[in-house]
Protein backbone atom coordinates (compact mmCIF):
# COMPACT_ATOMS: atom_id res chain seq x y z
CA UNK A 1 0.00 0.00 0.00
CA UNK A 2 1.13 3.61 -0.91
CA UNK A 3 2.59 5.44 1.81
CA UNK A 4 0.64 8.58 3.05
CA UNK A 5 1.42 11.41 5.28
CA UNK A 6 -1.83 11.97 6.38
CA UNK A 7 -3.03 11.23 9.84
CA UNK A 8 -5.78 8.86 11.65
CA UNK A 9 -4.63 7.95 14.57
CA UNK A 10 -2.93 11.03 16.46
CA UNK A 11 -2.72 8.82 19.77
CA UNK A 12 -0.18 6.52 17.71
CA UNK A 13 1.84 9.99 16.45
CA UNK A 14 1.82 11.43 20.26
CA UNK A 15 3.50 7.97 21.31
CA UNK A 16 6.23 7.97 18.22
CA UNK A 17 6.99 12.19 19.41
CA UNK A 18 7.96 11.55 22.26
CA UNK A 19 9.15 8.32 22.15
CA UNK A 20 11.91 9.14 19.53
CA UNK A 21 11.84 12.84 19.40
CA UNK A 22 10.90 14.56 22.38
CA UNK A 23 11.88 12.45 25.29
CA UNK A 24 12.99 8.63 24.22
CA UNK A 25 15.99 9.49 21.32
CA UNK A 26 15.51 6.18 20.83
CA UNK A 27 17.04 4.20 17.47
CA UNK A 28 15.43 2.06 15.46
CA UNK A 29 16.47 -1.22 16.53
CA UNK A 30 15.64 -0.04 20.23
CA UNK A 31 12.48 -0.15 20.05
CA UNK A 32 10.58 -3.34 19.86
CA UNK A 33 6.72 -2.41 20.37
CA UNK A 34 6.12 -2.42 16.77
CA UNK A 35 7.62 -3.66 14.00
CA UNK A 36 10.49 -2.12 12.16
CA UNK A 37 8.39 -1.36 8.92
CA UNK A 38 5.50 0.67 11.17
CA UNK A 39 8.37 2.48 12.95
CA UNK A 40 9.88 3.01 9.51
CA UNK A 41 6.43 4.18 8.07
CA UNK A 42 5.40 6.40 11.15
CA UNK A 43 8.91 7.99 10.97
CA UNK A 44 8.27 9.04 7.12
CA UNK A 45 5.17 10.68 8.43
CA UNK A 46 6.68 13.13 10.95
CA UNK A 47 9.76 13.76 8.65
CA UNK A 48 7.12 14.93 6.00
CA UNK A 49 6.13 18.17 8.20
CA UNK A 50 9.03 18.36 10.41
CA UNK A 51 12.00 17.55 7.90
CA UNK A 52 13.11 21.06 8.13
CA UNK A 53 13.17 20.62 11.94
CA UNK A 54 14.93 17.14 12.04
CA UNK A 55 18.94 15.94 12.77
CA UNK A 56 20.67 12.99 13.70
CA UNK A 57 23.45 11.71 15.70
CA UNK A 58 25.19 8.12 14.94
CA UNK A 59 25.84 5.92 18.62
CA UNK A 60 27.24 2.34 18.97
CA UNK A 61 23.49 1.30 18.93
CA UNK A 62 22.50 2.92 15.58
CA UNK A 63 21.11 6.43 14.41
CA UNK A 64 19.25 8.44 16.95
CA UNK A 65 16.48 10.99 15.37
CA UNK A 66 15.88 14.38 17.05
CA UNK A 67 14.33 17.44 17.18
CA UNK A 68 17.06 20.77 16.14
CA UNK A 69 14.92 23.89 16.62
CA UNK A 70 16.29 27.52 16.91
CA UNK A 71 13.74 29.74 18.45
CA UNK A 72 15.51 32.55 16.99
CA UNK A 73 14.99 31.79 13.46
CA UNK A 74 11.77 30.09 14.44
CA UNK A 75 9.02 31.34 16.27
CA UNK A 76 6.06 29.59 16.09
CA UNK A 77 5.80 25.85 17.33
CA UNK A 78 6.20 23.15 14.55
CA UNK A 79 4.77 21.08 16.19
CA UNK A 80 1.65 22.27 15.47
CA UNK A 81 1.74 20.62 12.07
CA UNK A 82 0.54 17.31 13.23
CA UNK A 83 -2.51 19.06 14.38
CA UNK A 84 -3.38 20.00 11.05
CA UNK A 85 -2.45 16.96 9.02
CA UNK A 86 -5.34 14.94 10.02
CA UNK A 87 -7.16 13.01 7.03
CA UNK A 88 -10.53 12.52 6.11
CA UNK A 89 -12.62 9.77 4.18
CA UNK A 90 -14.14 11.41 0.54
CA UNK A 91 -17.40 11.45 2.14
CA UNK A 92 -16.91 13.38 5.04
CA UNK A 93 -15.01 15.88 3.08
CA UNK A 94 -17.40 15.93 0.47
CA UNK A 95 -20.55 16.07 2.95
CA UNK A 96 -18.90 19.08 4.80
CA UNK A 97 -18.52 21.88 2.27
CA UNK A 98 -21.65 20.40 0.42
CA UNK A 99 -23.54 21.98 3.90
CA UNK A 100 -21.73 25.04 4.33
CA UNK A 101 -22.15 25.77 1.09
CA UNK A 102 -26.24 25.34 1.10
CA UNK A 103 -25.81 26.89 4.98
CA UNK A 104 -23.88 29.48 3.47
CA UNK A 105 -26.09 32.58 5.31
CA UNK A 106 -26.57 32.39 8.54
CA UNK A 107 -30.48 33.41 8.14
CA UNK A 108 -30.88 30.25 6.69
CA UNK A 109 -32.47 27.38 8.63
CA UNK A 110 -33.49 24.50 7.24
CA UNK A 111 -35.03 20.91 8.08
CA UNK A 112 -33.08 17.48 8.43
CA UNK A 113 -35.28 16.62 5.57
CA UNK A 114 -34.71 19.66 3.28
CA UNK A 115 -31.16 19.59 3.82
CA UNK A 116 -31.37 15.59 2.24
CA UNK A 117 -33.52 17.19 -0.92
CA UNK A 118 -30.67 19.99 -1.25
CA UNK A 119 -27.87 17.42 -0.67
CA UNK A 120 -29.60 15.40 -3.33
CA UNK A 121 -30.03 18.63 -5.85
CA UNK A 122 -26.79 19.24 -5.20
CA UNK A 123 -25.06 15.94 -5.75
CA UNK A 124 -27.29 15.02 -8.71
CA UNK A 125 -25.27 17.55 -11.65
CA UNK A 126 -22.45 14.66 -11.24
CA UNK A 127 -21.77 11.73 -13.44
CA UNK A 128 -21.35 9.08 -10.65
CA UNK A 129 -23.02 11.28 -7.57
CA UNK A 130 -22.18 9.92 -4.05
CA UNK A 131 -25.17 9.30 -2.11
CA UNK A 132 -25.97 10.67 1.87
CA UNK A 133 -28.88 9.05 3.33
CA UNK A 134 -30.91 11.06 6.27
CA UNK A 135 -28.91 9.50 8.82
CA UNK A 136 -25.68 10.15 7.77
CA UNK A 137 -26.23 13.61 7.40
CA UNK A 138 -28.11 14.03 11.15
CA UNK A 139 -24.98 12.43 12.31
CA UNK A 140 -22.83 15.10 10.54
CA UNK A 141 -25.25 17.88 11.46
CA UNK A 142 -25.16 16.76 15.13
CA UNK A 143 -20.83 16.67 15.59
CA UNK A 144 -20.85 20.15 13.96
CA UNK A 145 -23.53 21.00 16.49
CA UNK A 146 -21.20 19.87 19.33
CA UNK A 147 -18.19 21.97 17.88
CA UNK A 148 -20.28 25.02 17.94
CA UNK A 149 -20.22 25.53 14.06
CA UNK A 150 -23.80 24.64 13.80
CA UNK A 151 -26.98 25.71 15.59
CA UNK A 152 -29.97 23.81 16.08
CA UNK A 153 -33.43 25.46 17.25
CA UNK A 154 -36.71 23.71 18.00
CA UNK A 155 -39.42 25.19 15.80
CA UNK A 156 -42.89 23.48 17.36
CA UNK A 157 -42.09 19.60 16.38
CA UNK A 158 -39.59 20.35 13.71
CA UNK A 159 -35.98 21.07 13.86
CA UNK A 160 -33.95 23.34 12.65
CA UNK A 161 -30.23 23.62 11.37
CA UNK A 162 -28.68 27.30 10.38
CA UNK A 163 -24.78 27.71 10.05
CA UNK A 164 -23.17 30.11 13.50
CA UNK A 165 -22.51 33.20 12.20
CA UNK A 166 -18.81 34.05 11.65
CA UNK A 167 -16.45 36.14 14.53
CA UNK A 168 -14.23 38.93 14.06
CA UNK A 169 -10.70 37.40 15.00
CA UNK A 170 -8.61 38.42 17.88
CA UNK A 171 -5.48 41.05 16.62
CA UNK A 172 -2.60 38.80 15.22
CA UNK A 173 -0.35 40.07 18.22
CA UNK A 174 -2.72 38.52 20.76
CA UNK A 175 -3.07 35.28 18.98
CA UNK A 176 0.94 35.20 18.22
CA UNK A 177 1.72 35.55 22.06
CA UNK A 178 -1.33 33.11 23.02
CA UNK A 179 -0.34 30.50 19.97
CA UNK A 180 3.29 29.75 22.01
CA UNK A 181 2.58 30.53 25.77
CA UNK A 182 -0.41 29.34 26.62
CA UNK A 183 -1.80 25.78 27.04
CA UNK A 184 -3.92 24.47 24.06
CA UNK A 185 -2.28 27.30 22.34
CA UNK A 186 -2.50 24.93 19.02
CA UNK A 187 -6.05 27.05 18.67
CA UNK A 188 -4.49 30.18 18.54
CA UNK A 189 -2.11 28.69 15.94
CA UNK A 190 -5.41 27.76 13.98
CA UNK A 191 -6.92 31.22 14.26
CA UNK A 192 -3.75 32.57 13.35
CA UNK A 193 -3.34 30.79 10.30
CA UNK A 194 -6.66 32.23 8.79
CA UNK A 195 -4.93 35.91 9.58
CA UNK A 196 -2.65 35.51 6.19
CA UNK A 197 0.92 36.78 6.49
CA UNK A 198 1.97 39.52 8.91
CA UNK A 199 5.07 40.39 10.58
CA UNK A 200 5.84 38.57 14.00
CA UNK A 201 5.76 40.78 17.34
CA UNK A 202 7.56 38.03 19.90
CA UNK A 203 10.74 35.71 19.61
CA UNK A 204 11.00 33.42 22.79
CA UNK A 205 14.41 32.65 24.65
CA UNK A 206 12.87 29.77 26.50
CA UNK A 207 10.23 28.41 23.84
CA UNK A 208 8.95 25.32 25.36
CA UNK A 209 7.21 23.62 22.20
CA UNK A 210 6.33 19.80 23.46
CA UNK A 211 2.99 20.45 25.02
CA UNK A 212 1.58 21.10 21.91
CA UNK A 213 1.60 17.18 21.75
CA UNK A 214 -0.61 17.37 25.48
CA UNK A 215 -3.06 19.93 24.16
CA UNK A 216 -5.85 17.03 23.34
CA UNK A 217 -5.31 16.12 26.67
CA UNK A 218 -5.24 19.53 27.92
CA UNK A 219 -8.40 20.69 26.25
CA UNK A 220 -10.56 17.54 27.42
CA UNK A 221 -8.67 18.61 31.77
CA UNK A 222 -9.51 22.09 31.42
CA UNK A 223 -13.19 21.33 30.22
CA UNK A 224 -13.90 18.97 33.22
CA UNK A 225 -11.93 21.38 35.74
CA UNK A 226 -14.37 24.03 34.39
CA UNK A 227 -17.77 21.90 34.58
CA UNK A 228 -16.41 20.42 38.33
CA UNK A 229 -16.77 17.55 36.91
CA UNK A 230 -14.52 13.95 37.55
CA UNK A 231 -13.02 12.33 34.85
CA UNK A 232 -11.14 8.65 34.69
CA UNK A 233 -7.63 8.93 33.74
CA UNK A 234 -5.32 6.56 31.46
CA UNK A 235 -2.09 6.89 32.59
CA UNK A 236 1.47 4.87 31.39
CA UNK A 237 4.54 4.73 33.32
CA UNK A 238 7.26 5.06 30.83
CA UNK A 239 9.61 2.79 32.69
CA UNK A 240 7.90 0.04 32.88
CA UNK A 241 5.09 0.91 29.51
CA UNK A 242 2.17 -0.08 32.24
CA UNK A 243 -0.86 1.68 31.82
CA UNK A 244 -3.43 2.30 34.59
CA UNK A 245 -6.60 3.68 34.95
CA UNK A 246 -7.91 6.21 37.84
CA UNK A 247 -10.85 8.19 38.89
CA UNK A 248 -9.95 12.08 39.79
CA UNK A 249 -10.94 15.47 40.09
CA UNK A 250 -8.93 17.96 38.17
CA UNK A 251 -8.56 20.98 40.35
CA UNK A 252 -5.88 22.65 38.76
CA UNK A 253 -2.87 22.87 36.04
CA UNK A 254 0.11 24.13 36.49
CA UNK A 255 3.19 25.41 34.15
CA UNK A 256 6.90 24.39 34.88
CA UNK A 257 8.90 27.68 34.05
CA UNK A 258 11.92 25.61 34.06
CA UNK A 259 11.24 22.87 31.89
CA UNK A 260 7.42 23.74 30.34
CA UNK A 261 5.92 20.62 31.44
CA UNK A 262 2.61 20.86 32.37
CA UNK A 263 1.00 19.29 35.75
CA UNK A 264 -2.48 18.55 36.74
CA UNK A 265 -3.61 18.11 40.15
CA UNK A 266 -6.40 16.56 40.80
CA UNK A 267 -7.95 14.24 43.98
CA UNK A 268 -7.73 11.06 43.71
CA UNK A 269 -10.80 9.68 45.44
CA UNK A 270 -9.55 6.39 45.84
CA UNK A 271 -6.73 7.83 48.01
CA UNK A 272 -8.18 10.36 49.56
CA UNK A 273 -5.26 12.33 48.37
CA UNK A 274 -4.11 15.35 46.13
CA UNK A 275 -1.39 14.48 43.74
CA UNK A 276 0.42 15.83 40.79
CA UNK A 277 0.04 14.06 37.48
CA UNK A 278 2.15 15.16 34.51
CA UNK A 279 -0.19 15.88 31.09
CA UNK A 280 2.14 13.98 28.87
CA UNK A 281 2.15 10.52 31.02
CA UNK A 282 -2.01 10.83 30.36
CA UNK A 283 -3.24 8.71 27.64
CA UNK A 284 -6.49 9.68 27.96
CA UNK A 285 -9.32 11.83 29.95
CA UNK A 286 -12.76 10.18 30.06
CA UNK A 287 -15.67 12.58 31.43
CA UNK A 288 -17.33 11.59 34.51
CA UNK A 289 -20.34 12.89 36.93
CA UNK A 290 -20.24 16.19 38.20
CA UNK A 291 -18.50 16.02 41.31
CA UNK A 292 -20.67 17.70 44.54
CA UNK A 293 -17.36 17.88 46.67
CA UNK A 294 -15.07 20.24 43.95
CA UNK A 295 -15.55 23.56 45.45
CA UNK A 296 -14.16 21.87 49.40
CA UNK A 297 -11.44 19.84 47.34
CA UNK A 298 -10.41 23.13 45.34
CA UNK A 299 -10.34 25.02 48.73
CA UNK A 300 -8.26 22.14 50.37
CA UNK A 301 -5.65 22.80 47.23
CA UNK A 302 -5.41 26.58 48.03
CA UNK A 303 -4.83 25.88 51.56
CA UNK A 304 -1.95 23.86 50.20
CA UNK A 305 -0.11 26.19 47.89
CA UNK A 306 1.48 28.92 49.27
CA UNK A 307 3.43 25.66 50.84
CA UNK A 308 4.55 24.09 47.90
CA UNK A 309 7.01 24.56 45.78
CA UNK A 310 7.10 22.86 42.96
CA UNK A 311 5.17 20.06 42.20
CA UNK A 312 5.44 17.74 45.22
CA UNK A 313 2.04 17.22 47.22
CA UNK A 314 2.14 16.28 50.62
CA UNK A 315 -0.21 13.14 51.71
CA UNK A 316 -3.00 15.07 53.45
CA UNK A 317 -3.03 19.62 54.10
CA UNK A 318 -2.58 18.77 57.70
CA UNK A 319 1.12 17.18 57.30
CA UNK A 320 3.52 19.14 59.38
CA UNK A 321 5.60 21.90 57.74
CA UNK A 322 9.57 22.17 57.51
CA UNK A 323 11.38 25.67 57.28
CA UNK A 324 14.12 26.16 55.48
CA UNK A 325 16.70 28.82 54.90
CA UNK A 326 19.94 30.02 54.13
CA UNK A 327 21.58 33.51 53.96
CA UNK A 328 23.75 34.69 50.71
CA UNK A 329 26.53 37.43 50.33
CA UNK A 330 27.79 39.79 47.82
CA UNK A 331 29.50 42.42 46.86
CA UNK A 332 28.14 45.81 46.47
CA UNK A 333 28.47 45.94 42.86
CA UNK A 334 26.24 42.54 42.38
CA UNK A 335 22.79 44.10 43.49
CA UNK A 336 21.45 41.46 40.88
CA UNK A 337 21.77 38.73 43.42
CA UNK A 338 19.36 39.89 45.96
CA UNK A 339 17.14 40.91 43.27
CA UNK A 340 17.32 37.34 41.54
CA UNK A 341 16.20 36.10 45.11
CA UNK A 342 13.27 38.38 45.16
CA UNK A 343 12.52 36.76 41.52
CA UNK A 344 12.79 33.32 42.11
CA UNK A 345 11.91 33.45 45.73
CA UNK A 346 8.41 31.77 44.82
CA UNK A 347 6.36 30.86 48.34
CA UNK A 348 9.22 32.01 50.20
CA UNK A 349 10.35 35.43 51.61
CA UNK A 350 13.49 37.46 50.75
CA UNK A 351 14.60 39.85 53.92
CA UNK A 352 17.68 42.10 53.29
CA UNK A 353 20.49 42.02 56.17
CA UNK A 354 23.08 44.09 55.00
CA UNK A 355 24.27 45.79 52.03
CA UNK A 356 25.96 42.68 51.38
CA UNK A 357 24.10 40.20 52.00
CA UNK A 358 20.52 38.76 52.22
CA UNK A 359 18.66 35.75 53.67
CA UNK A 360 15.36 33.38 52.29
CA UNK A 361 13.26 31.39 54.23
CA UNK A 362 10.12 29.22 53.24
CA UNK A 363 7.70 27.02 55.22
CA UNK A 364 7.29 24.18 52.86
CA UNK A 365 5.67 20.77 52.84
CA UNK A 366 9.10 19.32 50.79
CA UNK A 367 12.19 21.30 51.36
CA UNK A 368 13.97 18.48 49.34
CA UNK A 369 12.49 20.23 46.35
CA UNK A 370 14.11 23.45 46.99
CA UNK A 371 17.65 22.00 47.11
CA UNK A 372 18.43 22.45 43.08
CA UNK A 373 17.41 25.71 43.05
CA UNK A 374 19.33 26.28 46.65
CA UNK A 375 22.65 24.89 45.09
CA UNK A 376 22.47 27.49 42.19
CA UNK A 377 23.93 29.54 45.32
CA UNK A 378 26.89 27.10 46.47
CA UNK A 379 29.60 29.62 46.38
CA UNK A 380 27.50 32.52 47.94
CA UNK A 381 25.94 30.50 50.89
CA UNK A 382 27.25 31.96 54.05
CA UNK A 383 24.85 29.93 56.49
CA UNK A 384 22.09 27.10 55.64
CA UNK A 385 19.77 25.43 58.54
CA UNK A 386 16.49 23.41 57.88
CA UNK A 387 14.11 21.27 60.32
CA UNK A 388 14.08 18.25 57.98
CA UNK A 389 17.52 16.82 59.42
CA UNK A 390 17.77 14.87 56.03
CA UNK A 391 17.55 18.03 54.00
CA UNK A 392 20.92 19.37 55.48
CA UNK A 393 22.55 15.92 55.48
CA UNK A 394 21.88 15.73 51.52
CA UNK A 395 22.92 19.64 51.45
CA UNK A 396 26.53 18.67 53.63
CA UNK A 397 26.70 15.88 51.13
CA UNK A 398 26.50 18.05 48.21
CA UNK A 399 29.43 20.04 49.78
CA UNK A 400 31.67 17.10 50.48
CA UNK A 401 31.29 16.10 46.86
CA UNK A 402 31.93 19.40 45.25
CA UNK A 403 34.77 19.42 47.26
CA UNK A 404 36.48 15.99 46.28
CA UNK A 405 35.46 16.58 42.69
CA UNK A 406 37.55 20.02 42.67
CA UNK A 407 40.45 18.46 44.85
CA UNK A 408 40.12 20.76 47.62
CA UNK A 409 39.81 20.95 51.56
CA UNK A 410 36.31 21.09 52.56
CA UNK A 411 34.78 21.98 55.76
CA UNK A 412 31.48 21.52 57.44
CA UNK A 413 28.73 24.32 56.18
CA UNK A 414 27.95 26.58 58.73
Amino acid sequence: MAYSELIKNFDRIRDYMREFYLYGFKSRNEYTRKSARSYDDERRRVESWLGAYMAFRQTPEGKNVFLSIDSRASRHNPLYAAWKTRSFTDGDITLHFILFDILHDPDTALTLMELSRRVDAYLSEFREPKVFDESTIRKKLKEYAEEGLILREKRGKAVLYRRAADRPLPDADLLDFFSEAASCGVIGSFLLDKKGPHEDAFAFKHHYIASAMDSEITCALLTALTEKRSVTLRIIRYRSSRIKERGAVPLRLRISVQSGRQYLLAYLPAEDRIVSIRTDRILSVRPEEICEAFDRHRQTLDRMLPHVWGISMPPSADQPLERIAFTVVCTEAEPHIHQRLEREKRCGTVERISACSSRFSAEVYDPMELLPWVRTFLCRIAHFECTSPGVESRFQADLERMYRMYGVEGGEAE
